[in-house]
């Protein structure tokens, strides 16, 4: 009897043969989709760095899928192609989208800034009959014109008895009360508590202390409509020796500031 019996179990493939493998196609495909969106995202303005993300991760997701195309484990090369060069294309048009962008808000900001300055040469003060030397140089008595309508005086400065239980006042000091007039021939309301007036005197240009007594203090308040007039007195403390008095008198913060040097 033969000992050269069939072996039970089936046959065994030889060695080396690799199990066959499913293409590995979604790197491809996504490339190809992600390169599609970016490149039309690139077309929208402000959407550029959505374009430029989309494009790079085409660009990524493009070149694996070109290499398990060359390994031939991926049988869409063009797709992962054409994923590519859609790739690169987003990220141009990111780029593109940036520098448009970039440039446009530049050119905005710059309109902003040209508008804003136009604003304040319209709100500066002008001189009237009677006005100092510069717009920010008035006399006593004089009337600065700003173009909102809004007109101020300041008038000449006139000795001040301070009350004993002034505040703002020094012993040996001199004290000087000025009237501020406003008169409001703009169409724009005027708020009376945004209406700063300080002061500085002599050549050194030191501040001049304001008084508060039951007399002078209070300032402007509520609000000036148009065709309105207000005025308030306002006491300043300076030095004995001191020959000038300079008033600035800043009617809120859309309007700029205006000068009047004032002789003691």
């Amino acid at each position: 009897m033969s000992h050269q019996m069939h072996h039970p179990h089936a046959p065994q493939a030889p060695m080396g043969m690799p199990p066959q493998q499913a293409a590995r196609n979604g790197l491809g495909i996504a490339a190809l989709v992600l390169g599609l969106i970016g490149l039309l995202s690139g077309l929208i303005p402000l959407f550029f760095w959505l374009a430029g993300i989309l494009g790079l991760l085409a660009l990524i997701f493009g070149l694996v899928g070109l290499g398990r195309a060359r390994r031939g484990q991926a049988t869409n090369k063009g797709v992962a192609v054409t994923g590519t060069i859609l790739g690169v294309l987003a990220l141009i048009a990111s780029a593109v989208g940036l520098v448009i962008t970039v440039t446009a808000v530049d050119q905005a900001v710059k309109e902003v800034n040209k508008e804003v300055d136009k604003a304040l040469e319209g709100a500066e003060a002008k001189p009237k009959e009677g006005g100092g030397t510069s717009a920010k140089d008035y006399k006593g008595g004089a009337t600065a014109v700003y173009s909102t309508g809004l007109n101020v005086t300041v008038s000449k400065p006139s000795a001040y008895q301070a009350d004993e239980i002034a505040v703002g006042h020094e012993k040996g000091n001199k004290s000087y009360k000025v009237t501020v007039r406003l008169e409001n021939k703009g169409g724009k309301e005027v708020a009376g508590d945004l209406v700063m007036v300080e002061a500085r005197a002599g050549k050194d240009g030191k501040t001049a202390e304001r008084i508060y007594d039951s007399k002078v203090g209070s300032g402007f308040n509520g609000t000036l409509t148009a065709g309105k007039t207000a005025t308030a007195d306002f006491a300043f403390d300076v030095p004995a020796g001191a020959k000038t008095l300079d008033v600035e008198v800043r009617p809120g913060f859309d309007h700029k500031g205006t000068h009047w040097q004032l002789t003691l």
